[in-house]
């Protein structure tokens, strides 16, 4: 039955091993696929999140072409240089790319206007130009005035934006009103690094100036209308990089923009800017390094949520192991116990059934044999009457069933009635003994006792004949009780000690083969926790061994 447990406890623990070999495979290969997902995701988010970049950098532009530019409308055409110098003013400072702007004040007439464009009865011209920018030292610089026609330089953005207007007057559906998106594009022109815009008309008055593209009204109108060239510079955006452990470096480079330089320890990607910057484009490069950085950043989280996940596995699997190796050591234990409390029982009860015989058998008795039978029988009953005792007192202890008697001990007197019980029985056994420091104090005789009866018997039991001897000493240390034990025995080995005061534990050796359940040391031990003191153990192999208790000072 041993052997097959033990073979069952063989296979467990291999299975256990093969559990951890495959986990730990598991393991490796999970922490593998991480880091490639992590390099995957890295990797793609290099390509993707350069959207967000150009988003976060263009949101001053789209805040300007939604609703700076639209403000020009709010006058209905009568902005005037003073005027238009303030909206400037504030556009410069909130949109720094925008470098500088032409005003043009012009009017559209039903005659001809001598420098504008005139088709038929319809005419579009200036009545003054003006430059505003961070670079002209005065608040403006009129470029053209009616006073002074030879200064004027129209340019092709007045003429573009003039005829696309005159274009859509022509063709215009008056039944019906415009919408705002066909406003914008045909009263605005989005060139590179440029955008000309001119207010937007009241429908009413596109109606009339249809009218007037057709023929000579009476009296004849005449109409403001403002225009603006705003100048761009591309390289004024304020790049915002909303993932800097991603993008270590993001510049603005002309669309025609190649590195001579190429290396495979750089990553880049690009991404075309919008509308009037759309010859430009936002480049991005980081080192490879760099983004590994980035990588690991995003792949320790994961390992270490395999790695806890792992750790519980392994310790799930090491509470197993330990389970299982428990379970097989008490399973020994108890094995050991009924079979050496078997002997234990067997012994007196075969000597007690063959007194019995023998004295059943005889036809007469001597009173010799009288006496020597009633003497063995008697032994024999006090040997299972003792065993049971022990067995009883140990469960009445451990369970708490049991309170302390609390007597004054004379010391001296107490060890000396020990000596003298144990040299009865073994008058071989030499006895020394020293008390320091107190001469009585308050505890349980009766417990007392059985600690001192059965460290004496473990002294006598566990050393050779030429050695059986035992030194007690006992000394009053800090208001603590301090008894040693000191024998000359052969000693416990140092693997074996942390187990010597468990239950049924037998240390292996020559004297321990027989008539031992392995209660007396744990015995002890519940006595010592019980009185709430300790007990401790230090020992040489063929030298000896000192066992020192240490119980609170009663007095």
């Amino acid at each position: 039955m041993t052997s097959d447990k033990k073979s069952g406890y063989r296979k467990n623990f291999l299975l256990i091993v093969t559990f951890i070999i495959l986990i730990s495979v598991l393991f490796v290969l999970s922490l593998f696929l991480a880091y490639n997902f992590s390099k995957k995701f890295i990797e793609n988010e290099f390509v993707s999140e350069k959207v967000k970049v150009l988003e976060e950098s263009i949101k001053p532009y789209n805040d300007f072409f939604q609703n700076k530019l639209p403000e020009v409308s709010y006058y209905n055409g009568y902005l005037d240089s003073a005027t238009t110098s303030k909206f400037v003013d504030t556009l410069l400072l909130e949109y720094p790319f925008v470098s500088k702007v032409i005003f043009y004040d012009a009017e559209i007439a039903n005659h001809p206007v001598k420098d504008g464009l005139n088709t038929g009865h319809f005419s579009f011209g200036p009545k003054y130009i003006y430059q505003f920018g961070s670079l002209i030292p005065q608040d403006s610089v009129k470029l053209f005035s009616r006073d002074h026609p030879h200064t004027f330089r129209r340019g092709d953005d007045f003429n573009a934006l003039g005829i696309k207007v005159i274009s859509y007057i022509e063709n215009l559906d008056t039944a019906r009103v415009p919408t705002q998106d066909e406003l914008f594009s045909n009263f605005s022109i989005v060139r590179s690094n440029k955008i000309t815009y001119m207010n937007f008309p009241r429908p009413e008055d596109l109606k009339v100036y249809k009218q007037m593209l057709r023929k000579k009204l009476d009296p004849a109108p005449v109409y403001q209308q403002d225009m603006l060239s705003f100048y761009l510079d591309p390289y004024k955006i304020r790049i915002i990089n909303s993932r800097p452990k991603l993008y270590q470096n993001v510049r603005i480079e002309p669309l025609t923009y190649d590195p001579l330089e190429t290396s495979s320890d750089f990553l880049d990607t690009e991404i075309t800017l919008p509308g009037p910057f759309s010859d430009f484009k936002l480049y991005f490069s980081s080192a490879k390094s760099f983004v590994d950085r980035e990588i690991l950043s995003y792949f320790l989280p994961i390992a270490f949520i395999i790695l806890v996940f792992y750790g519980i596995l392994v310790l799930v699997a090491f509470l197993i192991y330990r389970n299982l190796n428990v379970n097989h050591r008490m399973f020994k234990l108890q094995y050991d116990f009924v079979n050496n409390l078997t002997h234990e029982f067997k012994t007196p009860v075969s000597v007690i059934k063959i007194a019995g015989n023998n004295i059943k058998s005889a036809a007469s008795l001597t009173d010799r044999e009288l006496k020597m039978y009633g003497r063995i029988l008697d032994e024999e009953a006090d040997k299972l009457n003792g065993l049971m005792n022990k067995l009883l007192a140990f469960t009445q202890i451990e369970n708490k069933a049991i309170q302390l008697n609390q007597e004054k001990v004379n010391m001296k007197d107490f060890i000396e009635s020990t000596i003298e019980s144990h040299q009865l029985k073994h008058p071989d056994f030499e006895f020394t003994f020293e008390v320091s420091g107190f001469t009585s104090f308050t505890t349980d005789p009766v417990l007392l006792g059985s600690l001192f009866d059965n460290l004496a018997e473990n002294a006598y039991k566990y050393s050779p004949p030429d050695r059986k001897k035992l030194h007690i000493t006992a000394r009053l240390i800090k208001n603590r009780v301090v008894f040693r034990f000191a024998d000359h025995g052969i000693g416990i080995p140092a693997a074996q000690i942390g187990d010597i005061f468990k239950k049924f534990y037998r240390i292996q050796n020559q004297y321990n083969q027989n008539g031992s359940v392995g209660l007396g040391l744990a015995f002890c031990k519940e006595l010592v926790n019980f009185m709430k003191g300790e007990i401790s153990v230090r020992s040489k192999v063929n030298k000896g061994t000192e066992f020192k208790i240490v119980l609170p000072f009663n007095d």
